[in-house]
């Protein structure tokens, strides 16, 4: 998978509890200019190898295609991929850098890389590239930018969108297109579609009598710990913010409101899967959709090469995503490549930085439908390529261009994304009351990005 942000349940691609380093899973490991037996530094006209890390398989394969193309045209540079694992990817960064033993280029999300920029260990993407290169994604470069300095090169791009069982939605006559959420009953469509499209295993719904919420055996919503496809969402819709510049901001009466509809909805309602199930597991709603178990699952681009395990089981389609009281708001985030300003071949990097920002580059990224470039022009490749496959993705495009909220920043997001996994994981248990979770959550992640 691709996702970038650094906060869900998982301990866990994401969004926070990091798991101790372990060796890398790496076509090759190889320190900042160290290029194999057959590399001399392109001092004397032989090959020069650059190291790119990242830790999405599928990009991976994407990316080797990429990069053989590029070593046609620049026939002294060869590129060698380094795949580490999300789950161990954020810790064994720093180390590797602290040793000088860190990739030549390295994706990176917007919550880890103020750090590297503030502390010098990255290269100046504006002086390298400067202003003549293809056009990328409205914002996905602000994202990458400190103190008017660029320090990533934007490569692929998420928008939130809803897929739906077709099969499903269709028996109840709901039209995922209409849904809205709201703390006020009277302007709720969305929970009383969840509780018709929840049902237990004799088949009756959560809006009947004689449901039994220890037996369910398809859920309506995957409300969960997840940052980047629900809450943060879930708050900008409700006007509330999850960062009010580098400060956390989520305790106020409408994040509250928001969160508290979430945790009704698991813990009131069973309309959800317990927390307890997907705490411990941030891929589980995905996986009850592929099965058929899950009516609604909002989420993003970088889900779509994993439902094509659905195959002919039911049909399913993109909507867009749920509506707030504000409207249709989503965070829209993006991987970027950064470069060591350590490498040992400044040169070559360049010439990767360059590949790497271009359409062309790009465009490999897109063809077999494994990531959205963040280069305005690869893009269509990636939208030929689903609609091929008969999905239509425009729910995603149109969301990436309407209303959104800002992804998590600062150059300490990352401890501040560790204290707040101290309280949401069972505040969504409705082990911890929401009011009582987001104050303490909100005053240890503050705090954590003060030291």
């Amino acid at each position: 998978m691709n996702k970038g942000l650094n906060m869900t349940a998982r301990a866990p691609r994401r969004l926070v509890s990091f798991v101790a380093a372990s060796a890398l899973l790496a076509v090759a490991a190889c320190s900042p200019g160290s290029g194999g037996d057959d590399d001399a530094g392109g001092s004397d006209g032989e090959v020069t190898t650059v190291t790119f890390r990242l830790w999405d398989e599928a990009a991976a394969a994407s990316y080797k295609s990429s990069f053989a193309a590029f070593s046609e045209q620049h026939p002294e540079i060869r590129v060698e991929i380094e795949e580490v694992p999300w789950a161990n990817y954020w810790e064994q960064l720093p180390l590797d850098i602290q040793a000088g033993e860190m990739a030549d280029i390295f994706w990176t999300n917007t919550s880890n890389y103020g750090v590297y920029a503030d502390n010098g260990n990255l290269i100046d993407i504006t002086e390298v590239l400067g202003e003549d290169h293809d056009e990328w994604s409205a914002g996905s470069a602000d994202l990458y930018t400190r103190e008017g300095t660029l320090w990533g090169v934007p490569q692929l791009t998420d928008s939130i969108a809803l897929f739906y069982n077709k099969t499903i939605l269709d028996a109840a006559g709901i039209d995922p297109n209409e849904l809205a959420w709201s703390p006020n009953p009277e302007e709720d469509t969305l929970l009383p579609a969840l509780q018709q499209l929840t049902t237990d295993s004799a088949g009756v719904t959560s809006a009947e009598e004689g449901f039994d919420p220890d037996s369910v055996d398809v859920y309506g919503f995957n409300a969960q710990n997840d940052l980047q496809a629900i809450y943060i969402d879930f708050l900008a819709q409700n006007g509330a913010q999850y960062q009010d510049g580098d400060q956390y901001a989520f305790n106020s009466p409408e994040g509250v409101a928001a969160f508290q509809y979430l945790v009704d909805l698991i813990n009131t309602h069973h309309v959800a899967p317990p927390a307890a199930d997907t705490n411990a597991n941030g891929d589980l709603t995905k996986d009850l959709f592929v099965q058929g178990k899950l009516a609604l699952f909002q989420s993003g681009q970088y889900r779509l090469p994993q439902l094509a395990d659905i195959g002919d089981s039911f049909e399913w389609g993109i909507a867009p995503m749920v509506a707030g009281p504000e409207g249709r708001i989503s965070v829209v985030h993006s991987v970027a490549a950064l470069g060591n300003a350590d490498t040992e071949h400044p040169e070559a990097v360049a010439e990767v930085l360059a590949w790497i920002g271009s359409a062309e580059g790009q465009g490999y990224l897109a063809a077999d439908g494994s990531a959205f470039p963040a280069a305005v022009d690869a893009q269509q490749a990636f939208t030929d390529y689903w609609t091929e496959q008969g999905v239509d993705t425009s729910a995603f495009v149109e969301q990436a261009a309407g209303q959104t909220t800002p992804a998590p920043l600062g150059p300490n997001a990352n401890a501040g994304a560790e204290a707040i996994n101290g309280y949401f994981p069972d505040m969504f248990a409705g082990l911890i009351p929401v009011e009582q979770a987001l104050q303490e959550a909100q005053d240890a992640a503050n705090e954590a990005i003060a030291q």
